[in-house]
């Protein structure tokens, strides 16, 4: 009887044991990320990549983005029915589609029979949108330039204003822009990110103009952005404002040599 119920024992101790096994085997659940954003800056050169002079690779492009798995995109450089890019290819839209995200495009200029511009994609619904052309003074020529921003409510946070833009290679017009954007959205009511092409260094006048109203993600040593091979030049930021309603949490250079001309930035900010 005692080598009975030791052998009894036995059994029920080892199913024990593997019920126990199986409870540590299973997938363990991922956290939701409450309030924590991943932004991303690209300025994507409308698709062609350097390396292929006629190339239109949208694919490209959607693949650094699905790789990165961002909340929020700001894009510069987009084609929509151009002829070097195709009639029938909205680029903003193409990107939307591919990467399961929703897309807004303000148009900058005309361009061969179609339009160029800057767009944002949000993994959120879009609440609302706006477009603003920015000035520029005639006399110092350059192009004409745009802010795309939208209105998405995070989950459990509330709504914020996520914008994108692409400032012009001349100091005289980058004041001027960077001037009408903070004109722009100076009394929004709702905190807000903007991240672009700004065509400015860290300890420029542009740069310095918009650090008195917007928090850079990264203040000191940011890695450069341009150009892909051998990079010395940060010109592509992500920033926000007003300063209590973010964190910034990290900020990177995605180190991608063939969809663009230009490297792009990723920054985790937590909405306060």
């Amino acid at each position: 009887m005692k080598k009975l119920l030791y052998v009894l024992g036995l059994l029920i101790t080892f199913s024990a044991c593997g019920k126990g096994s199986e409870t540590v085997e299973k997938e363990p659940e991922v956290p939701a990320r409450k309030g924590d954003l991943k932004v991303m800056t690209y300025n994507i050169h409308h698709c062609n990549p350097p390396s292929e002079k006629d190339k239109i690779d949208v694919a490209a492009i959607a693949r650094v983005i699905n790789q990165e798995k961002p909340d929020l995109v700001a894009l510069q450089e987009v084609d929509v029915h151009t002829e070097r890019s195709g009639k029938s290819l909205d680029q903003a839209r193409e990107l939307a589609r591919l990467t399961g995200m929703h897309s807004y495009f303000k148009k900058a200029l005309d361009y061969q029979g179609g339009e160029y511009g800057v767009a944002v994609l949000s993994r959120f619904p879009i609440v609302d949108s706006v477009g603003y052309l920015l000035p520029r003074n005639p006399e110092l020529g350059g192009e004409d330039r745009a802010v795309a921003a939208i209105t998405v409510e995070v989950p459990g946070k509330g709504k914020i204003l996520f914008a994108s833009t692409h400032l012009d290679l001349k100091e005289g017009n980058r004041s001027t822009e960077s001037a009408q954007i903070v004109e722009h959205f100076k009394d929004a009511e709702l905190p807000m990110i903007l991240g672009g092409d700004f065509n400015a260094l860290p300890e420029s006048t542009t740069i310095s103009y918009l650090d008195q109203h917007f928090t850079r993600t990264c203040k000191q040593n940011c890695l450069p952005t341009i150009p892909v091979e051998s990079p010395n030049r940060t010109i592509d930021f992500i920033m926000f404002k007003p300063a209590a309603s973010f964190k910034a949490l990290s900020t990177r250079v995605i180190s991608e040599k063939y969809a663009s001309d230009h490297l792009p930035v990723v920054a985790e900010l937590r909405l306060d």
